[in-house]
């Protein structure tokens, strides 16, 4: 009989195994599965679990040959063998032996999970695979055996299951058992109609797979739900079996030595406190924070805990060591405490489980204070006095008791403190068409805290910052962080990520009227749950909990908040796809301040009530509160002029400043202030900072950034320079190409800047009608009105119902001044098919300007402005049209706000013959 070691065994395999079918490699076509036969048969007897597998794998292809290539085989020394009972190359009708006549499998020491924390004592025996061939197959057979003296005899084993459309040549699970044994089995999955037979005196299960497929799940359902996809077998009689099995693991008497440093630890909790609910969080902080985590498996680690002042000397130790600790502190302390077992991700699945000590991977505490249950877990983190009622959401556990018990239901709670608590103040006192001054403090708790506390400790200032902008990143998408700064409070058990940065609220213009979405929690609430199969219609919703988030966000609004008001709901106490939520939501002077907390407890949601939940979010998210700017709230140059005279830019363009100097030799700093800089028109301190970004790395974003800066400022020149090296870089990048296609026009470069866009035409795809339109305005601006309207006639021949086309098709006739009644029809039909019908507006004006009907013209040029404001063709167009009705002041003043917006207009529209 093979005797428990620390290396692998060379033997035939055991009497009991029933033959799989040979593998004929010479029969074997190309399209044969990979995996060729895969067999799994266990015994349980006598306390001892002998697993055999053999398995053989077709090196259908190079890719496969690394997969397959190296055999590694773990087993627990301590607790069993490895035994190797064949492995062989097969070729074809050959066999070559990869084990005769030595021992060529290394065994690694190393412990594979060191890097999660885990110290488990498995060994590992490997061996590559020298010779192996494409179209070989790899055919190894293998046993381990298993037999754990804490289970005092008894046995689990499980096996995993394979389901249609794994595609295998052979394959199939075998469990057997004496047939006088009261060992029990179970199966999860749907179709498995395999029932145990007597063979040989042995209760023999044979399961033939794949399996069919296995019924779809919403991936909502509450886990109970869910189909393990294995077949396990015990032999515990129940539950409270295994709860007994593990009793004497965990009795706590004499573990703590009177006069010893953990005795004294015990004794400073006594002294400092006597209200015993304090002293059962001072215990858990001590276990929590003063013992890491690491896993130990060793020997019998894989239910026995080390004693506590093994684990105190050494200050590691699982979860099966920390309760044991908290354990005992807690009897030394007066406070009633039993352990108990728990899945990390099954838990809601335990009371329809065969009974065994498998199915479950946690241990910790539940204590007794006052009548009150607390759920104390000493592998958390940052657990303080406010915290002790929390509830993990766990599902059911199993006491561990010496009389026995039956899995119990963790009721559920809200945690009583924020796991995240977000405080964010925006200062958009400078306008609302420019980034605000930004700053903000995020407050973690618990293992957020920990993580956060390990990051500072090892990571780079990069690493930090990447830190929190993930952070502020789920509450605030439009923010570019400039600093951080990380502290910690530790009586409170929390970090705080203090941020400070530039924000870009997305204020949108709806009906005339510019809006703010001021709510971050309603609008991300996804609840969605598919129930509408028949097999799904009385399955509820998991909610994902327990989880406590509070988010204020305070904003400065500009010209001392005159004329904004707050619509939609600004005080709110409502259950919204499971999560509790309070709104509130205020304005007071120039500050708008909004307050919200969403609590899930984690509770589930019925079938039934799934229609009331979806429509009770729909009617809140249709009602969100926004903040909205009066009518006559001054265009973006009219704002931007204000702002300067007024000098608030100033703190906006420091902030800048101080992330440039923070990081001197990156692009991006540059880069963001040159957007900010081209926004308030100071176009030349733009390009220098452009100069700066594209001498560290020169690529073809900036460079056609640059360029537009000086077509803008009418350098022709430089701005075909940088198309010209934006183009070499990025040959495939459409707005390189126009910018040269431009560019050429400029210089007069006719059938340079013709051809550039014609070889796009004619490589065909879904942008040629755009390429094409791209052409025909190039042929207008250098005067071939016919060829313009004719590439335009083949481009909506293309794409007839296209809003864009027919908008450029009326466009080019009314710059051109030809075609005016067929140009009104595409205006029209333009106006009618557009989401935003600006642009068509500002067409059919031009069209209205050329037939003479000014008064036309300038409705629609209202029209589009109305919509939007900083539409440059629609200032100077109405510009021009208000000087000739003998409005001159006001046709001035929409001249000069064109020539901000684009300093060379007066150029584009002299083109065609209009002139102020």
């Amino acid at each position: 009989m093979a005797q428990a070691g620390e290396k692998p065994l060379y033997q035939p395999a055991p009497a009991w195994v029933k033959p799989a079918p040979a593998v004929d490699a010479a029969k074997l076509t190309g399209d044969a599965p990979v995996l060729l036969l895969f067999d799994n048969q266990q015994r349980l007897e006598d306390g001892r679990v002998w697993s055999y597998v053999e398995s053989a794998a077709r090196a259908a292809s190079t890719e496969a040959l690394g997969s397959i290539g190296t055999i590694q085989l773990q087993w627990q020394p301590s607790q069993g063998d490895l035994i190797v009972h064949r492995a062989e190359i097969i070729r074809g009708a050959e066999h070559i032996d990869l084990i005769k006549g030595g021992n060529p499998l290394t065994v690694l020491r190393r412990e594979q999970g060191m890097e999660q924390r885990i110290l488990d004592g498995r060994l590992t025996a490997t061996m590559p695979v020298e010779g192996l061939r494409v179209g070989d197959v790899l055919h190894i057979a293998f046993s381990v055996t298993r037999r754990d003296p804490t289970l005092k005899g008894d046995m689990q084993a499980f096996a995993p299951l394979m389901f249609a459309p794994a595609r295998v040549g052979f394959a199939r699970v075998r469990l057997s058992w004496p047939a006088k044994s009261d060992l029990r089995w179970k199966s999860y999955v749907d179709g498995l109609t395999a029932r145990p037979v007597v063979e040989n005196g042995y209760n023999t299960l044979d399961v033939a797979l794949p399996l069919p497929k296995q019924p779809d799940m919403p991936a909502d359902a509450p886990t109970r739900f869910a189909k393990l996809p294995i077949v396990e077998a015990s032999s515990f009689a129940d539950w409270a079996a295994v709860s007994k099995v593990m009793a004497p693991l965990y009795a706590t008497a004499g573990l703590i030595t009177p006069g010893s440093p953990l005795a004294a630890e015990v004794a400073r909790i006594r002294a400092a406190e006597s209200d015993p609910l304090r002293r059962a969080a001072l215990a858990l902080q001590l276990v929590q924070e003063k013992v890491r985590y690491l896993l130990m498996g060793m020997d019998t680690g894989n239910y026995v805990p080390q004693s506590p002042t093994k684990t105190w000397e050494a200050r590691y130790g699982d979860c099966k060591a920390k309760t044991l600790l908290l354990l005992a502190v807690l009897h030394e302390l007066g406070i009633e405490a039993e352990p108990v077992l728990a899945n990390s991700k099954l838990g809601d699945m335990v009371p329809t489980r065969l009974p065994g000590a498998a199915a479950f991977d946690h241990v910790f505490v539940r204590a007794t204070v006052n009548g009150e249950t607390l759920w104390l877990d000493g592998t958390g983190a940052g657990a303080r006095l406010a915290d002790i009622h929390d509830t993990p959401g766990l599902g059911y556990v199993l006491p561990v008791r010496a009389s026995g018990a039956e899995p119990m239901r963790i009721d559920l709670r809200a945690p009583a403190r924020p796991d995240i608590a977000v405080a964010m103040n925006y200062d958009q006192s400078a306008g609302i068409g420019l980034p605000a001054a930004f700053d903000a403090t995020v407050t973690l708790k618990g293992p957020l805290a920990e993580m956060t506390r390990l990051a500072k400790a090892q990571g780079s200032k990069d690493d930090l910052d990447k830190l929190a902008r993930s952070l502020i990143g789920s509450y605030e998408k439009n923010v570019k962080v400039v600093s951080q700064d990380i502290s910690f409070d530790d009586a409170a058990g929390t970090a705080r990520v203090a941020i400070t940065g530039v924000a870009y609220p997305n204020w949108e213009r709806e009906n005339e009227r510019w809006r703010l979405s001021l709510d971050r929690v309603v609008g991300a609430i996804d609840f969605s749950p598919d129930r509408a199969r028949t097999a799904w219609k009385d399955i509820p919703v998991r909610t994902d909990g327990p989880s406590y988030i509070a988010i204020s966000a305070r904003l400065r609004l500009p010209r001392g908040a005159a004329g904004f008001v707050i619509d939609g709901t600004k005080a709110d106490k409502a259950t919204l796809g499971g999560n509790a939520i309070d709104r509130s939501v205020g304005q007071d002077g120039d500050w708008i301040t909004v307050n919200d907390v969403a609590i899930n407890t984690g509770a589930e949601i019925a079938a039934a009530d799934i229609p009331a939940e979806k429509r009770r979010l729909s009617a809140a998210k249709a009602n969100l509160p926004r903040a909205v700017a009066p009518a006559d709230y001054p265009s973006s140059w009219e704002e931007i002029a204000a702002a300067r005279r007024e000098r608030r830019l100033e703190p906006i363009l420091a902030i800048y400043a101080r992330d440039i100097a923070a990081r001197p030799d990156e692009r991006e700093g540059y880069i963001n202030r040159a957007w900010f800089l081209a926004k308030i028109y100071d176009r030349k301190a733009a390009i220098a900072d452009l100069d700066k970004a594209l001498a560290l790395e020169p690529d073809a974003e900036t460079y056609l950034k640059r360029g537009s800066l000086h077509a803008a400022l009418g350098d022709d020149d430089k701005a075909l320079a940088d198309a010209v090296e934006a183009n070499k870089l990025d040959p495939s990048d459409d707005g390189a190409l126009m910018r040269l296609a431009y560019g050429r026009a400029e210089r007069g470069e006719k059938d340079a800047a013709y051809d550039l866009v014609q070889e796009r035409i004619d490589q065909g795809g879904k942008n040629r009608a755009a390429y094409m339109a791209a052409k025909a305005d190039l042929q207008m601006r250098l005067g071939d009105k016919d060829g313009a309207i004719e590439t335009m006639d083949s481009a909506i021949a293309l794409k007839p119902g296209d809003a864009d086309l027919l908008n450029s098709r009326c466009w080019l006739k009314g710059v051109g001044n030809v075609g005016m009644d067929s140009a009104l029809k595409d205006c029209t039909r333009a106006i009618e098919l557009a989401d935003g019908a600006s642009q068509a507006l500002d067409s059919r004006a031009m069209v209205y300007f050329r037939m003479g009907r000014l008064d036309d013209a300038l409705a629609d040029l209202d029209a589009a402005l109305a919509i939007d404001p900083d539409l440059v063709a629609s200032l100077y167009m109405r510009g021009v049209i208000r000087r000739r009705a003998g409005k001159t002041k006001e046709g001035d003043a929409d001249l000069a706000a064109a020539r901000l917006l684009s300093p060379r207009i007066d150029r584009d529209y002299s083109r065609y013959g209009i002139v102020p």
